[in-house]
């Protein structure tokens, strides 16, 4: 640990020189990319100063003990070296994760798709749920979120909205909330009060810039209809909807709730670039699925990751077998418990996997 620790801060250093530089000031993308760099490696950095200080004090405390001291000295002494030794532990855990290889995506904005799945109507209600919670949960990390596109259904749900989570962070914290959501509860359209179960799908892919995915003018069709509110009411007279298809993937965005053409043609781009980003991650994936054996799931969309439990008022997230008796707070935003139990699973997993553990 203390070699990659070291090899760390001499890259770290040599940015520093780098970025002073004139061939890299003077090169607008050499000096973005060593300046990011740079910044990716600031919180190691820092880290490892301080551990590097707490050593030397630690072994200074040490010696100081082989001295003559007084009573009272010695027992300051001990009390010091007691922190120092503290401190010391606290700062190898801290090391060891921040040296875990880093998802590139983390701190990117998202783009997230719900869609009601199993369940008709009442999947659709879900899924509004989940909108909802999503919203109030970016709303607490100071985050902005941005409707793109949405189905809505007779009853208000929804059966199908696209929206993006925009924030330092972003992904880091939503990724974990791909797959099927499930929820057991007495529907408003049961009039027996039978508890039903829906399931409602999340895909949630990284914000794709077009330095991570380049589309092509000759790469893409793009067609315009006239927009059409709840149950096709509501029809615009102009095609102010877009259809954007990506030739060579096959890979379609549409949006519709924009306030123009121009409008609605960016935000399906946006949409676009993540959908074909994700491919490309999902691709990747696939090379070495067979090695993976992650806590926090497979990854696999149709793969059942949590259960929403209104009777009992219970959220049980299968993957790491964490149930909290807290629904309504889950489902007004509170996923900090949550997101950090899966964070740290997969931190987990990483260390051990990088013999790290």
């Amino acid at each position: 640990m203390l070699d990659r620790l070291q090899a760390l801060a001499d890259r770290y250093e040599k940015l520093s020189e780098l970025l002073c530089d004139p061939d890299v000031v003077n090169d607008t993308n050499r000096l973005r990319t060593y300046a990011k760099e740079q910044s990716d490696l600031n919180e190691a950095y820092q880290a490892y100063l301080e551990y590097k200080s707490v050593v030397e004090q630690l072994a200074s405390a040490k010696a100081m003990l082989e001295e003559k001291l007084d009573d009272e000295m010695r027992d300051m002494v001990k009390m010091e070296i007691e922190e120092l030794t503290e401190r010391q532990a606290q700062l190898e855990e801290r090391v060891r994760i921040l040296l875990l290889p880093k998802d590139p995506n983390d701190n990117k904005n998202v783009i997230v798709e719900i869609r009601g799945a199993a369940g008709g109507e009442e999947a659709n209600l879900f899924a509004a749920d989940l909108y909802r919670m999503y919203a109030k949960y970016a709303d607490s990390q100071g985050w902005r979120t941005e409707l793109l596109e949405a189905n809505v259904s007779d009853l208000g749900g929804f059966k199908e909205v696209i929206f993006s989570i925009s924030g330092q962070g972003a992904y880091s914290k939503m990724k974990f909330e791909s797959g099927a959501h499930r929820v057991q509860r007495v529907p408003e359209t049961e009039s027996g009060g039978r508890i039903h179960t829906s399931t409602s799908t999340v895909v949630v892919m990284p914000e794709a810039e077009e330095i991570d995915v380049e589309i092509l003018d000759k790469d893409i069709r793009v067609d315009t209809f006239c927009s059409s509110g709840a149950g096709g009411q509501s029809v615009n007279t102009t095609k102010s909807a877009v259809r954007v298809t990506h030739i060579p993937t096959g890979i379609v965005a549409t949006c519709q709730d924009g306030k123009s053409q121009n409008d609605n043609k960016a935000k399906a781009l946006q949409v676009l670039r993540a959908r074909i980003l994700d491919m490309k991650i999902r691709e990747e994936e696939a090379k070495y699925a067979g090695e993976r054996k992650e806590k926090v799931g497979t990854g696999d969309r149709s793969e059942r990751i949590r259960t929403y439990n209104f009777p009992q008022s219970r959220v049980t997230d299968h993957r790491i077998g964490l149930t909290l008796h807290k629904l309504d707070a889950v489902l007004n935003g509170d996923m900090n418990e949550i997101v950090e139990a899966l964070t740290l699973a997969e931190q987990t997993e990483l260390l051990a996997r990088e013999g790290m553990a």
